[in-house]
């Protein structure tokens, strides 16, 4: 990258900087003001974005991005307008004896870190840099966004939009390619926060370590879906193909592998595939179906089905309309469901984000928790099934990012839960109170009071008796 370029990201940080430390300290309703101009910006202009991540994926469908992209990331900022100002209060805590009752007081204040640097993804990118943002604003922060070169049109007119809505000590969008962010993730910040896959993940934290930032990192992993016999596999199987299928399982959170009954894997399957069949009777001029963002994901795909299928997979096409995908150039790619897969395909080695749905199986439930628990900790645990002991079984010997029962991907769109994963899922979580105090900086204050308590408590040379009992006393 140009040193320009470079030049031109440490001055905006630190324009950014000294315009946050000369307006401290600011009053919660300039906070709220910049909340709504972001919500305003998403309203007013909904369609042409809606418009741009269609044109940058190939196809995608409106709706669908009204309800991910726009109105997700619209109630995430109204949900920060009526809740912040209780998330902001001070919190006082307690004061050991003897402090209290001679007038020393303790409080912990959620204050404004400074600058949030935001570097977001393509497959959901307007909510992935506009939901974090929110919260960002709501503590108190100005931040710099970084938004992927991979949806180019949507992060230049993310970038037009932010300059007409926010001052440039506000919020800025700041485009360009991998040069960009990897000096982008280079800044000092005052936190960062990454959404990505874990590998780029590992690199954005080594890069923020050099000036010891604190990163949310929001990553990924192999998110399983873990079927119980007494699963209704009918409609848990049109859940797993809407959760599979949705932005062409282009989602941090898609199911990623089902691990299901022996004797109940045709149903599972079955369940599945008439889900699909339901949904899209036809995928190739359906609009309702997304494309593969890139030749190259695209490609990659392609290569974890083909290695599955060198290696003993049986590969199942769900392809409800008999279309001819190979001589289509649209990147759309029907539900691919890989049998008999073992832990030597890369499809069961990757996080796969698209449509292809690897299937194991097992004799009793403990053999799933045991093989989640031998890998990675997952951003997502699904669990189909109504036996409540089985389910608090799964929940209790599981480590996971979040968890949604009797469906997938749903816990993310609940406003008041925290989001986020568990070591190479993720580090950090925001949404609800948690994503408002990720941003905040927890600062403990001391009031004491007119009594010379270091005398008192035998803390003040030269020590002697009086220093013993006070420690005598502390210990009891």
């Amino acid at each position: 990258m140009a040193d320009d370029r470079r030049d031109e990201l440490e001055e905006l940080l630190q324009h950014q900087r000294d315009a946050f430390t000369a307006s401290r300290p600011e009053a919660m309703s300039l906070r709220k003001d910049r909340i709504k101009r972001a919500i305003a910006l998403l309203k007013e202009n909904d369609e042409e974005l809606c418009r741009a991540m269609s044109a940058d994926f190939g196809n995608r469908a409106l709706e669908q991005s009204m309800i991910t992209d726009i109105a997700g990331t619209v109630g995430l900022g109204k949900d920060a307008l009526k809740h912040m100002d209780s998330w902001a209060k001070v919190d006082k805590r307690k004061v050991q004896f003897p402090l209290n009752l001679l007038g020393a007081k303790a409080e912990v204040r959620y204050e404004p870190k400074g600058v949030v640097g935001i570097l977001s993804p393509w497959n959901f990118p307007v909510n992935l840099a506009f939901a974090p943002l929110m919260q960002v604003l709501a503590a108190g922060n100005r931040a710099m966004i970084k938004p992927s070169e991979f949806t180019e049109r949507t992060s230049e007119l993310m970038a037009e939009l932010t300059a007409k809505y926010f001052a440039r000590d506000e919020v800025a969008v700041v485009t360009g390619g991998p040069e960009v962010a990897s000096a982008f993730s280079s800044l000092p910040f005052d936190h960062l926060v990454f959404t990505g896959s874990t590998a780029t993940g590992r690199l954005v934290m080594q890069s923020a370590a050099k000036n010891l930032v604190p990163v949310t990192l929001e990553l990924g992993g192999k998110s399983p879906v873990i079927m119980g016999r007494s699963a209704d596999f009918a409609k848990a199987g049109e859940r797993i193909a809407l959760g599979k299928m949705m932005n062409a399982g282009q989602i941090c959170l898609a199911p990623d592998y089902m691990y299901v009954p022996e004797d109940k894997a045709d149903e599972a399957v079955a369940g599945v595939s008439n889900g699909v069949s339901a949904m899209y009777p036809t995928l190739l001029e359906n609009d309702d179906y997304c494309s593969i963002v890139s030749d190259r994901h695209f490609d990659r795909l392609k290569g974890l089905v083909e290695d599955a299928r060198e290696k003993g997979a049986e590969v199942i096409e769900v392809n409800p309309g008999g279309e001819d995908f190979g001589s289509s150039n649209q990147r759309k790619m029907p539900l691919t469901i890989l049998r008999n897969v073992n832990d030597d395909m890369a499809a069961m080695q990757e996080e796969i984000f698209g449509p292809v749905l690897p299937v194991k199986t097992y004799r009793a439930i403990d053999e799933a928790v045991d093989y989640v628990n031998e890998h990675d900790r997952p951003l997502g645990l699904y669990y189909f099934g109504e036996d409540k002991a089985e389910q608090e079984r799964v929940l209790n010997r599981t480590i996971s990012g979040g968890v949604t029962t009797n469906d997938v991907i749903f816990h993310v769109s609940m406003e008041d839960l925290p989001f986020g994963g568990v070591g190479p899922s993720g580090i950090g979580s925001y949404h609800a109170v948690e994503g408002f105090r990720e941003f905040s900086h927890a600062r403990s204050v001391y009031h004491q009071p007119k009594i010379d308590i270091a005398k008192l408590g035998g803390f003040k040379p030269p020590y002697g008796k009086g220093t013993l009992k006070a420690a005598q006393t502390m210990m009891k």
